[in-house]
């Protein structure tokens, strides 16, 4: 009896072959295709969206939202009219009032004032788009992250990024349409990040560990089996596959394997030329730094130039932002980590012609408030607490305005002043400059049609070009 392993990989010149011209033929049937490039609802202003997440939640009024207001009253306590505005976490443990240690200065033609701590990403101030009046739901790190992904604080849902290609398949045959990058591990809530939820699974986002040793994707290449003969042994299995779809017309799941499958095969070379980083210039590897973010942002935009609809990086493993203790020295170490190959990653995109339909979102779950926390009574140990009633959140391409601020916090940071955004209202702008209606990119499930902006959501039009 031939062994059922041996008896595949002979097969390629026999019934593996008949399956093979089955699944050639079905490779080039798109409209089979649930991942084949679709039209948007109306023309898209960007092709592509590179997520630089700084999970955790940085620091805006140590960044990108100056508030000068409080030097004078550094140390002194927090008003109890401010103080109700808190949610009831962080009303408990207020401290005082903590100033920010960090000079802001005007830059560009723009005037945009931007934090010391960012001195690289600075030279770009007339590209970038400030939203200092953002709002979220919850002050804490898992129903913050949920939020700003999937659009919903608790329930399991769609994240964006699978909504994205749910909406407009992927314009990468060889490659997923969803990648999330992360040096290693996962962040707060982990895979619910990304998830597909109740999409088929196909429109999961592909989490990829880049400080991995060896391989990045797992199984990725085998070296067991000649590239033939594994062609004709899938071939075979997704014969079999489809012949098992055939009795249970509708499985989505069925359906995503199948997919998944022939996508993991044409990935072996495809994501192997995508991640080898061996063949950009010196110039360039010097501009992101050899470090794990910069390396991020650089396959960032490797896989934005081959076609890759949504990319997520992830600052680090955890919640490497959340700054409860030693603010300071925190901050000042993220950001020098973060500074230099965000820089790097806008130069690079002017440069390739890659600017005018790519956008890039920088920030975090949520905010820090502008008093301290901790016992300490040396500033150097003092941290800030999570706040969600305005914090900032930039966006950078050609189909955003440049050098623009939206939206003003009170003078204590604790609230916002004119202009809030909801997260539903930044997600409705990102599918629309995508050229999705967020209002009818629609799931049935469950007895009703959901959306990532759920009953929610607008469309602000004044930040866009």
């Amino acid at each position: 009896m031939i062994p059922r392993r041996l008896f595949l990989q002979r097969s390629g010149f026999g019934i593996g072959a008949l399956a093979a011209s089955d699944f050639l033929h079905a490779e080039e049937k798109d409209d089979a295709n649930p991942l084949a490039p679709r039209q948007p609802h109306f023309p898209a202003k960007v092709k592509r969206v590179i997520h630089l997440f700084m999970n955790g939640g940085p620091s805006q009024i140590d960044t990108f939202d100056p508030k000068p207001q409080l030097t004078k009253l550094d140390g002194k306590p927090l008003p109890d009219s401010i103080k109700e505005r808190l949610q009831p976490v962080q009303k408990a443990r207020v401290g005082n009032i903590f100033a920010s240690p960090f000079a802001f200065m005007k830059h560009g033609q723009s005037g945009l004032e931007i934090s010391e701590l960012f001195p690289n990403v600075a030279k770009h101030a007339d590209s970038l788009c400030v939203i200092r009046s953002m709002v979220s739901d919850i002050a804490n790190h898992s129903p913050g992250l949920l939020m700003m992904n999937c659009g919903h604080t608790v329930l399991e849902r769609p994240s964006i990024g699978s909504w994205v290609t749910y909406g407009l398949g992927s314009e990468s045959a060889d490659l997923p349409g969803y990648i999330v990058l992360m040096p290693s591990g996962m962040p707060t809530a982990q895979s619910k990040n990304w998830t597909s939820a109740f999409l088929p699974g196909l429109y999961q986002g592909t989490h990829i560990e880049t400080q991995t040793k060896g391989q990045l994707i797992p199984d990725l290449t085998r070296h067991d089996i000649a590239p033939g003969n594994q062609r004709a042994q899938l071939a075979l299995t997704q014969f079999l596959n489809r012949r098992h779809l055939l009795d249970h017309p509708g499985d989505e799941r069925l359906e995503s394997r199948i997919h998944s499958m022939e996508l993991a095969f044409r990935m072996q070379s495809a994501a192997t030329d995508a991640f080898d980083l061996k063949d950009e210039t010196e110039t360039i590897r010097v501009a992101y730094g050899d470090t794990p973010v910069g390396n991020n942002l650089l396959l960032a935009r490797r896989l934005a130039e081959r076609g890759v609809r949504y990319i997520q990086c992830y600052h680090g493993t955890g919640q490497p932002w959340d700054s409860h203790g030693s603010l300071v020295s925190n901050h000042r170490k993220l950001c020098k980590e973060a500074d230099q190959p965000i820089a790097a990653l806008i130069n690079d995109l002017k440069e390739r012609g890659l600017w005018n339909d790519t956008l890039i979102v920088w920030g975090g779950e949520m905010g820090r408030t502008s008093t301290y926390q901790g016992s300490s009574d040396k500033p150097a140990a003092f941290g800030r607490d999570h706040h969600v009633d305005g914090f900032t959140v930039w966006l950078a391409g050609g189909a955003v305005k440049g050098g623009h601020v939206r939206g003003i916090t009170d003078d204590f940071g604790l609230g916002v002043a004119s202009d809030p955004m909801h997260v539903h209202d930044l997600h409705a702008t990102i599918l629309h400059l995508l050229g999705l209606d967020h209002k009818k990119l629609t799931y049935r499930w469950s007895g009703r049609d959901f959306r990532l902006t759920d009953v929610h959501g607008s469309v602000v039009k004044e930040i866009l070009v």
